[in-house]
């Protein structure tokens, strides 16, 4: 990895790393999959982390051995999605994650750029429900590009919103998939969650108060 005197710029993932939605997508999906006649453990609910709506769809009928045609498929993710953003409407700035606000505070107070790279569609609601939207210069999610992490395609396009060479971009991740994103976009990598489950992160914290901007900045020379 080329190291650059440029300015780092950090690039997280909404779910599970700055605010914890998991529940409330796994709430969703187990009403789906009960409904359905089957159902859904959170588990199955930890490989779901990362992966788009029809993907984790897909997934869950595989499950559950059940088939559904192209049009059903696409009325049960409507159903789902309007279940879950029913519960994120009610999210409030007590669901932030803890060590969310003080980093993101001291990166905007240092003039490090700050993305949003997400798989969620409903991005921009829950970062007004929780008052974390004027954080971000850049917010790349579901509703911006055509496909999901392992893919590189969401950071790419945040570095370059952000108008900064890939090399120099920190992607925060709490899911393998999205880990296998950010190295696919030869970003560095900081997991959070449990490293046993995020191999191929740099460094793994359990959550985003366990590092500094200096911390951060070292990732480069490592």
């Amino acid at each position: 990895m080329q190291h650059t005197t440029e300015p780092i710029a950090c690039i997280f993932d909404l779910d599970g790393v700055l605010v914890d939605t998991a529940v409330y997508h796994y709430k969703a999906w187990k009403a789906l999959a009960n409904s359905l006649g089957f159902d859904f453990t959170e588990l199955q609910n930890e490989q779901l982390k990362g992966v788009n709506r029809m993907r984790s769809l897909d997934m869950i009928l595989q499950w559950g051995g059940v088939t559904q045609s192209a049009s059903e498929k696409e009325a049960l993710a409507a159903k789902k999605n309007e279940q879950y953003v029913g519960m994120i409407s009610k999210m409030t700035v007590q669901e932030v994650l803890p060590g969310s606000l003080e980093l993101l505070t001291a990166l905007k107070a240092a003039g490090i750029k700050i993305a949003l790279g997400s798989a969620s569609k409903n991005s921009s609601l829950i970062l007004e429900r929780t008052e974390l939207a004027h954080f971000f210069d850049a917010i790349v999610d579901g509703n911006s590009v055509t496909t999901s992490k392992p893919d590189p395609e969401v950071f790419l396009k945040a570095a370059e919103l952000l108008k900064t060479a890939k090399e120099n971009c920190v992607v925060f991740e709490d899911a393998l998939a999205g880990v296998q994103a950010a190295l696919a976009a030869d970003m560095m990598v900081v997991g959070v969650g449990r490293a046993e489950h995020l191999p191929g992160a740099q460094v793994v914290i359990n959550n985003l108060s366990e590092i500094t901007i200096n911390e951060i900045e070292a990732l480069r020379y490592q």
